[in-house]
């Protein structure tokens, strides 16, 4: 059999890694086989370890790469917005969104991936992914929040994104109910009233 050139490997390894960032995410990092996970690739199982050392590597690897398409899609709304509470309003109205809640293979790894990591041990990769991955965001957060006290920003930026990734994970848990769409909802309103006090505008849900 020839060898694959290495572009083409890179090519193979790249693939790898954006099919399991988002199969992980659907489906739980023990909820799919690695042979699944190549096959979904469209490769062999084989060629697996000739990219990763083990499952566990590829779940850290999958787990920074969904941390950096949600933190580049918050940067853009951040950028896109014409002042902060703008910005905050827009990501918190995204984040608590239907769209958001049914598109769990494409969307943040906090909510995603949160109660897998949480089994996982402190020893493994994936653990420290998950940690650069949220306090990533919480800088995104933290960025955008109003006042001068550093302290005060942290700690809304923390609630705020503890609330908005709880709601998530409870939205998706209750799908098929109504109080699916309460959760989200009811996060949604709390969250933005709490932004208009801040900026003295009044905010509300859009959709």
């Amino acid at each position: 059999m020839p060898r694959v050139s290495k572009a083409e490997a890179e090519r193979h390894r790249a693939t790898i890694e954006q099919v399991s960032s988002r199969l992980f995410r659907e489906q739980g990092f023990h909820g799919i086989s690695v042979a699944d996970l190549m096959g979904a690739a469209g490769l062999t199982h084989g060629g697996f370890y000739g990219h990763f050392a083990s499952k566990d590597a590829l779940a850290a690897i999958a787990c920074t790469r969904a941390f950096e398409e949600s933190g580049a899609r918050w940067r853009k709304r951040v950028e896109e917005s014409p002042d902060k509470a703008t910005a905050l309003a827009a990501l918190i109205e995204n984040y608590l969104s239907a769209r958001n809640r049914n598109a769990a293979g494409t969307g943040c790894a906090a909510a995603a991936l949160a109660n897998d990591v949480a089994r996982e041990g402190e020893e493994k990769p994936v653990r420290a992914a998950f940690v650069d991955g949220i306090r990533d965001l919480l800088e995104i957060l933290e960025g955008v929040q109003p006042g001068d006290d550093p302290a005060a920003r942290r700690a809304a930026a923390i609630a705020q994104m503890s609330t908005m990734v709880g709601a998530l994970v409870l939205s998706r848990a209750t799908l098929g109910t109504g109080l699916s769409n309460e959760v989200l909802a009811a996060a949604k309103a709390q969250l933005l009233a709490q932004v208009g006090d801040a900026d003295g505008v009044s905010r509300g849900p859009t959709g």
